[in-house]
């Protein structure tokens, strides 16, 4: 059986193809030509993702005995800022650098809520709920703004690229290739 699957060799990338995070920029550098709506995005994709961390932040974590001392670490963000950041190093790993200190200050500012909430604050679930609310209220004025519904519809079916994306419009403007 193994000698079948011998004779086969990978085959090289063609001049004409393209890496999948190039599909997926094309299609939102498409539906978003507007300045206006990239710089709201600048600014509403970062809460949006704060929002989302926020969220998982906020559901207990189970004790896991074998975790011992580090029990306090780990909660359902941690899992999906790792399964981000291993997407997003697959796509492209200079891109995935800059997640991963977004991933950092967003955390530390979850944190800083979390502290608040325990003074007698606001809940943590109640202001990532709010701020998810707003940044997707200002996604959808960006859209408004571009003049085309597209936009808006494309954040939502490439919501886990858009940060990515955020990210590749700032590198554009410093030449750096990601």
């Amino acid at each position: 059986m193994g000698k079948q699957y011998s004779n086969i060799k990978p085959q090289p990338a063609k001049p004409g193809d393209q890496r999948k995070i190039d599909v997926y920029f094309k299609r939102l550098d498409a539906s978003h030509q507007n300045p206006t709506n990239q710089l709201m995005h600048y600014f509403f994709v970062p809460l949006m993702v704060l929002g989302i961390l926020g969220m998982a932040w906020a559901i207990p974590f189970p004790h896991i005995g074998f975790i011992g001392k580090y029990n306090g670490y780990f909660n359902w963000a941690s899992f999906i800022i790792a399964f981000g950041i291993y997407y997003y190093l697959k796509m492209s790993p200079l891109l995935s650098y800059f997640a991963l200190f977004l991933f950092f200050g967003l955390s530390y500012g979850i944190m800083q809520l979390e502290l608040y909430e325990k003074t007698g604050g606001i809940e943590l679930s109640v202001i990532s709920v709010a701020i998810l609310m707003v940044s997707l209220a200002g996604q959808y004025i960006g859209g408004k703004i571009e003049g085309n519904e597209k936009s808006f519809n494309d954040d939502t079916k490439l919501a886990h690229i858009t940060p990515l994306w955020v990210f590749y419009k700032l590198t554009q403007r410093f030449g750096l290739r990601y």
